[in-house]
């Protein structure tokens, strides 16, 4: 039996998703039945500095080995590094990237992948100029349960997919939470690409895009007319984002689909945290429905309700549906080593980017939430908005 490929891995920042990514790096890959790649923490960086940096290595018990650095100058020099996770605000994605592509550092972003379409573009431009790897960081889409739903929809399980409705939604105070001084709170500063669009509508756009997009074939794929209506907070940000996405060419026919993504900081997708009010998620086809529980990013379970036309109609009636399948989808850490383990095997394979989480995808999906925040009047500073580089954010 050939030994497994080594990834060894840098961590360009040092906040609670990066926290996340690293501890699942340190998972043993056998607990999730993996046994052709494994991953090496070799360095974390912050910008703020080097002790940061160890404290954060020491918290995720990473090696006694892994660097520690106080700039991220001094991460993409380390030869010891062969790809750099960006887990940075979205606002400084673009820089951050650029600055590991141009040092010729594999790379997997963290969502939203770019502000904006352009940057999205001339990162990808810069990948293929290097021949490196360049991956968003959309973890759920690499789950076994969405790669079985993507399956049960290209099989025909669902017949003709014609609606999506995916929902991820924060109900909080919003003042009372974030305090007085409420504004400078990242998920609202502007200079941060704060909103709940690129924070949380990126996952109800996922739940359209995989299920409408991606399970169409690449050469029949259309991006999707957007009409959206949104609502702001005080700082310009967007605070409530509803998206209607026709997609011309959906799975299962010729037919146009809808998805409808929702987002919301002030009302919640599960409100009471025991999913009392139903999926996040519902999948819609001509043979039935899947219903998707959890939340949005990090799904554990769902079940597919065959058409009733199809099924006893005594039992129907007698509330008892022998054909509804379910599929638990238990997680052994957080979630996000089966996308680390998607850029070790692209990585050992020579590829550039992704099958599941391609360049192609990623754009077209920048360029719908650019769509969005023009009809809603959603505009960032042009220092995060532009292509330039480098910028000092």
């Amino acid at each position: 039996m050939s030994s497994p490929y080594t990834i060894r891995w840098g961590i360009l920042a040092t906040g609670g998703i990066a926290e996340l990514f690293t501890k699942d790096l340190m998972l043993d890959p056998s607990t999730r039945q993996v046994s052709d790649v494994k991953h090496i923490v070799a360095a974390a960086a912050s910008s703020s500095s080097a002790s940061r940096a160890k404290e954060f290595l020491e918290t995720c018990k990473c090696p006694s080995s892994a660097a520690a650095y106080g700039s991220y100058e001094e991460l993409v020099n380390d030869k010891n590094v062969d790809i750099i996770y960006v887990a940075t605000p979205h606002s400084h994605h673009y820089q951050n990237t650029m600055l590991c592509l141009l040092n010729n550092k594999h790379v997997l972003c963290e969502k939203a992948f770019t502000v904006n379409a352009a940057q999205a573009k001339k990162l990808v431009e810069t990948a293929k100029q290097k021949n490196l790897f360049l991956m968003e960081a959309v973890w759920t889409r690499f789950f076994p349960l969405s790669t079985q739903i993507r399956k049960m929809i290209q099989s025909g399980d669902l017949g003709a997919v014609h609606r999506v409705i995916a929902d991820l939604s924060f109900g909080q105070d919003v003042e009372n939470t974030w305090g007085a001084n409420g504004a400078k709170h990242r998920m609202v500063n502007m200079d941060l690409a704060g909103g709940a669009l690129l924070d949380l509508g990126v996952y109800p756009l996922t739940w359209c895009f995989q299920t409408l997009y991606h399970t169409v074939p690449a050469a029949s794929r259309k991006p999707p007319s957007v009409m959206a209506t949104v609502e702001t907070y005080a700082t310009g940000a967007d605070e409530k984002t509803s998206m209607l996405l026709s997609f011309p060419s959906a799975p299962g026919g010729t037919h146009v689909a809808h998805g409808i993504a929702l987002t919301n900081f002030r009302v919640a997708t599960d409100p009471d945290g025991h999913y009392t009010s139903g999926p996040a998620i519902r999948i819609q086809g001509t043979k039935g429905e899947i219903q998707v529980s959890g939340p949005a990013f990090r799904p554990t379970h769902y079940r597919f309700i065959p058409k009733e036309a199809d099924l006893d109609p005594h039992r129907i009636k007698a509330g008892r549906n022998p054909k509804v399948q379910e599929m638990d989808c238990p997680i052994p850490g957080w979630g996000m080593f089966w996308e680390a383990d998607e850029c070790a095997r692209c990585v050992r394979d020579g590829k550039m980017e992704s099958e599941v989480m391609g360049w192609e995808e990623s754009v077209v999906v920048m360029e719908t939430m650019d769509q969005v925040r023009r009809q809603g009047g959603v505009k960032y500073p042009e220092k995060i908005e532009t292509v330039e580089y480098p910028v000092q954010l």
